[in-house]
């Protein structure tokens, strides 16, 4: 998927059927772009104008502040990451599934959160990035898992501990173990260096292997 289909993509998820022109497009990919690189902070709508094609008050048409810029690029990823109905999909996809094993399972959520942050990585950078200073992002992402994603999460778990096949530590460690090795290894690829030279799906099945050792029942 090209960086323009994969911001369209997410631009579709908003829920007010806003239409995005070419020259909107251009500045929020120039903004994808200029904020992953260089942060937020040190971004300015300047910059991002240049790097655009367009006047800057071009971009101040379409977005008051700059921080409202980065909150159009980010809100519909965190609708497609964590928005009531998406969420409800996802845990449909990963939790409301009759796997053979646990394996099954890890695998079935270790790569559909691949899938995801390939497609969309340098937006995920951005909220990596910013999440900590904006808590229009951070609050979401909190309430969203809780309502949506723990519960299930965790019945998953026990449903696995009761069947011999994992750890019987508190699902809570290993529902942070898991999610913690597997954004650990995405983080690594796909952000901290993405320079380098990766066997992705490989990756993932090392990470896969080691939660499925480390926490199978001895």
């Amino acid at each position: 998927m090209t960086q323009n289909n994969s911001l369209k993509e997410l631009l579709r998820l908003n829920t007010n059927d806003e239409k995005y022109s070419e020259k909107q497009l251009k500045i929020l990919e120039a903004a994808i772009e200029t904020f992953s690189e260089k942060g937020y902070a040190a971004s300015s709508t300047n910059e991002i104008a240049k790097k655009a094609g367009v006047a800057e008050g071009t971009i101040f048409r379409h977005y008051k502040t700059k921080k409202e810029l980065l909150l159009s690029i980010v809100t519909p990823l965190m609708t497609k990451l964590l928005g009531p109905f998406v969420a409800k999909d996802f845990a449909k996809e990963i939790f409301e599934v009759n796997y053979d094993n646990f394996e099954q399972f890890i695998r079935n959520l270790a790569f559909n959160r691949y899938e995801f942050v390939k497609n969309h990585s340098s937006v995920v950078k951005i909220l990596i990035q910013e999440i900590s200073f904006h808590d229009e992002l951070k609050e979401p992402y909190i309430k969203l898992f809780q309502e949506h994603i723990f519960e299930k999460f965790k019945a998953t778990i026990i449903k696995f501990q009761e069947a011999k096949e994992i750890v019987n530590w508190p699902p809570e460690t290993i529902i942070r173990l898991i999610i913690n090795t597997i954004a650990g290894t995405l983080l690594s690829m796909f952000l901290l260096r993405p320079e380098a030279n990766w066997r992705y799906e490989e990756e993932m099945e090392l990470t896969i292997s080691f939660l499925v050792n480390g926490l199978k029942l001895k």
